[in-house]
């Protein structure tokens, strides 16, 4: 089986989960299932609203983290390609945050490779998120349920 296809990129523009999941089989052969998801920002976090949210990361440093998460899920399961945007800067809710595609030849592996890099992305990506609502400005802690969830696999 020759290498997956991955792709990285963290941006400030939004994208097109559509054209996403499009590019992600072009070229590839033999895909028999593609598994994706799409993260959106909430509207209420811990139960305050949220007027904005301000996703701040370090440039390369960020990107690296990601593609190893990646080389990570390709090393455990038969991916053909592999995908994953991730949006920075101010972001208000019901907007697009990011979005993981996983093309293989069958399904199990499309499921699991993409919750897996997603449950990565949560814990492990270096990202910090500071929310604004009616309290103010606050820096968004890392979960417990988002460790345990990581600490599946």
């Amino acid at each position: 089986m020759s290498e997956p296809r991955l792709s990285v990129r963290v941006q400030v523009e939004d994208f097109d989960p559509g054209a996403l999941q499009d590019s992600l089989l072009a070229g590839a052969a033999g895909e028999g299932a593609v598994a994706t998801f799409t993260g959106y920002v909430r509207r209420s976090n811990e139960g305050e609203n949220i007027a904005s949210m301000r996703l701040e990361h370090y440039p390369g440093m960020t990107e690296k983290s990601i593609a190893g998460i990646m080389a990570e899920a390709a090393g455990r399961w038969p991916l053909l390609a592999a995908a994953v945007v991730h949006r920075v800067g101010l972001l208000v809710p019901g907007e697009r945050i990011v979005w993981v595609g996983v093309s293989s030849a069958h399904r199990e592996a499309a499921f699991s490779a993409c919750e897996f890099v997603m449950d990565y992305l949560k814990t492990s990506a270096p990202f910090w998120k500071k929310e604004v609502g009616p309290g103010g400005e606050r820096w968004v802690s890392a979960r417990a349920s988002d460790d345990a969830r990581a600490g599946r696999w």
